[in-house]
């Protein structure tokens, strides 16, 4: 049991701990102090529902039909490269709106839709929560399965509500509007490069 969920835990952190798009828009919300609550539940539940799957055996269904991961590739890389498109600008124009204290970005509900876009149009999640998570917990028999699972779940909370709430102790460096730029030059890169890569 507790090897289970330790190993779990371990493979769960080892792929979610990456420059990614999702951990990007993070970041970005945690230093803005701006829905970061919101956000943080959003990864980590969808996460919870994807390890579920995976373990429940759909990741087996997935690989049967992969016409259903190409359409989510190709969805999935059009929203990077928009989402890369307006860091970009922001990183030209060097929006004064995104400083901290200035002000919330956004509605809760673009939040939430830009969230839910960048974890569920993915198709990186599905291969590593559904397929490879699955593939693991599978080696921890019927009942070690789900202890996996709980410990990858657990990963994932962790990890989400760590760099949501930690994001914003790198508000004092980004109160110069030249840090913003530099974040979303980099988050641009990050998104553009992922969407090369995926259709790549």
């Amino acid at each position: 049991m507790i090897l289970s969920l330790v190993s779990g835990l371990a493979s769960g952190l080892s792929l979610i701990v990456a420059i990614g798009a999702q951990n990007a828009f993070v970041l970005r919300q945690g230093v803005q102090r701006s829905h970061v609550v919101l956000v943080v539940a959003v990864c980590a539940l969808s996460d919870l529902v994807l390890i579920v799957l995976g373990v429940a055996g759909v990741g087996v269904l997935i690989e049967r039909a992969p016409a259903v991961l190409e359409v989510v590739r190709w969805a999935g890389a059009a929203f990077l490269l928009a989402y890369g498109a307006m860091a970009a600008l922001r990183a030209i124009r060097g929006t004064q709106a995104s400083l901290p204290g200035a002000g919330r970005n956004g509605t809760w509900a673009a939040a939430l839709g830009t969230c839910l876009a960048l974890t569920w149009l993915n198709p990186h999640v599905y291969l590593d929560t559904v397929l490879l998570l699955g593939s693991l917990a599978g080696t921890h028999g019927p009942d070690g399965r789900w202890w996996f699972a709980a410990g990858a779940g657990l990963g994932s909370i962790v990890w989400f509500a760590a760099l949501g709430a930690g994001a914003r102790f790198l508000a004092p460096v980004f109160a110069r509007p030249g840090s913003w730029r530099v974040l979303d030059g980099g988050i641009a890169l990050v998104m553009v490069t992922l969407a090369v890569m995926l259709v790549a």
